[in-house]
């Protein structure tokens, strides 16, 4: 499997595209702010043509571009339905200040062609498996992503050594912790997490280093 990795122009937000490999159909994972031009060269270059988008959650660092690439492909944007509201008013997700910087300046709407994703579900698009785990908590549609080979694209639920922010509007500790312990700690060690910010890393290591996993294993109680 090709996968590779576009940062975007803002908020370090990793655009991932993954493909069975060169000469593929692709998907595009996460187009933030300023990819364009960027994901045009790696799609080039490894003569990859996108079928669809896949969205990990509706904050605005992970959408910002997803109409345009959608719009000039005429391909489809997959979000979970409790965050779908997002993509055509991102500052129903924002803090004041953030609506400050992105509000009144720019005009959104979502694509064109938007599919609602469900929780538990498989799909196969790009000749690539993909299963669907809803995992409220940073965002109320948050979702990790299932690829082959036990890789997980997990949006902004964790990161290597944290994990996605709770006080945004939409975020709920509670449903956080128990997306960690139900939906993150049964997850194989060997499973390689490809987050929404900041390097790779894997269950096995996050398991051991993560303070909020560790805080969740020494407190069995907590997240139920």
């Amino acid at each position: 499997m090709l996968i590779t990795g576009v940062e975007a122009a803002a908020f370090g937000t990793n655009c991932y595209v993954v493909a069975a490999g060169p000469g593929e159909q692709c998907l595009i994972v996460d187009p933030g702010v300023g990819v364009l031009d960027h994901l045009d060269e790696v799609l080039a270059e490894h003569r990859l043509h996108p079928a669809a988008v896949l969205l990990t959650h509706g904050h605005i660092d992970h959408t910002f571009s997803v109409t345009p690439v959608c719009g000039a492909r005429g391909i489809t944007a997959y979000v979970h339905p409790a965050d779908r509201e997002m993509l055509a008013d991102p500052a129903k997700g924002l803090s004041g200040d953030l609506s400050q910087l992105f509000g009144g300046r720019l005009e959104y709407s979502e694509p064109a062609d938007v599919a609602e994703l469900s929780d538990g579900v498989t799909m196969t698009i790009a000749g690539i498996e993909i299963s669907v785990d809803h995992a409220p908590g940073h965002t109320g549609g948050s979702v990790l992503f299932h690829l082959p080979g036990s890789l997980c694209l997990s949006g902004d639920v964790l990161f290597a050594g944290s994990i996605g922010r709770t006080d945004l509007p939409g975020g709920d500790t509670d449903a956080m912790m128990t997306s960690l312990r139900t939906k993150i700690l049964p997850l194989a060690d060997e499973t390689v997490v490809l987050p929404g910010h900041g390097p790779s890393t894997t269950i096995g290591r996050e398991r051991a280093q993560n303070p909020f996993l560790r805080e969740l294993i020494a407190a069995p109680g907590r997240g139920l």
